[in-house]
């Protein structure tokens, strides 16, 4: 995620056209709006919309405009979202989800730099920064030809890729803490987390990604005592039975974190599936989405800090 900044970052202040992929809650609109706020626009109004959630009837008025009269129902004048953004920044979120024939159209919109509203001849002149999203993979849709290819090059200025969290459990501590910090101002308390709730959360899949751990540490923060979590508020928070989980050693929870810096919980979920994993390098860094060089750099780190880093058993067989 720090190279995903970098490049937002560099990115942001220009006016080039954006392709943010990911899954569902890996968090694209948030990096949509820091490439806003980055922008010279960031003063300029930040228009989003959903593509797959606009009526197919309804989704050329919606993104052009519509005359008066220009359609059954049209009793007034009505600017789309490509004007309503004007010299801001339009958000085409999920844009795989857009009908071929609105594709075409919007292609048009896209090179020309203008919008004709539906009902009208008269073009009118746009200064739009364009973000695009997609869950969908839009190079496999273009191969089936459900998605224009012109469009994909037009849009896929520069892509962006936001891995599942899965497969960057190293950024689980930070992502921790942002999210228990933004809760605590709602909840009126100040969240800690402890050795035990880092590992259980390690553990999980996250299907949902970001937008499923922020919903999950809402509900631990719900079940947990003055805010206080622990192993056993995020396994209920998960759904989990004790019996479906093999878990580590109960008196891990009796080690709170509360001054813990994000290092420290770095290194507590790097010990901890070590442990898990009866200290097999290789099967470690790849749960963890690291390379196994920076997994033994890390190592010789905790080691020359004193901390005691779980050796592989001698049944195990480093890969």
């Amino acid at each position: 995620m720090r190279r995903t900044w970098e490049l937002v970052q560099g990115v942001g202040p220009t006016a080039a056209t954006v392709l943010i992929s990911g899954e569902s809650g890996t968090g694209k609109e948030v990096i949509a709006r820091a490439l806003h706020a980055c922008s010279p626009r960031s003063h300029r109004p930040f228009i989003a919309v959903n593509c797959g959630a606009v009526v197919a009837s309804l989704a050329e008025s919606e993104l052009f405009g519509h005359e008066k009269g220009a359609f059954s129902g049209a009793t007034e004048r009505r600017m789309g979202v490509f004007e309503a953004a004007n010299g801001g920044t339009l958000l085409l979120d999920e844009i795989s989800e857009l009908p071929l024939q609105l594709q075409a159209k919007l292609l048009r919109v896209l090179q020309e730099r203008e919008v004709v509203r539906e009902g009208s001849t008269q073009p009118r002149k746009l200064d739009v920064r364009i973000i695009a999203t997609s869950n969908r993979d839009l190079r496999e849709m273009v191969r089936n030809q459900t998605f224009r290819e012109d469009l994909f090059y037009r849009l896929n200025v520069f892509p962006l890729l936001l891995s599942p969290l899965r497969a960057r459990l190293t950024d689980l501590p930070i992502l921790v803490d942002a999210i228990l910090t933004d809760l605590g101002k709602r909840f009126g308390c100040q969240p800690t987390v402890n050795h035990g709730a880092l590992e259980a959360l390690a553990r999980h899949n996250w299907p949902g990604n970001i937008r499923e751990l922020r919903n999950v540490l809402e509900r631990c923060l719900v079940l947990s005592q003055a805010g206080n979590l622990d192993r056993h508020a995020v396994r209920c928070a998960l759904g989990l039975h004790p019996a479906h989980q093999t878990w580590a050693s109960e008196s891990a929870d009796a080690l709170p974190m509360e001054a813990s810096t994000l290092a420290d919980l770095e290194r507590e979920v790097i010990l901890s599936r070590l442990a898990a994993l009866e200290g097999n390098r290789t099967r470690a860094a790849r749960s963890l989405g690291i390379s196994l060089r920076t997994l033994r750099n890390k190592i010789r780190d905790y080691r020359a800090l004193g901390h005691f880093v779980p050796e592989p058993a001698r049944r195990v067989t480093e890969l």
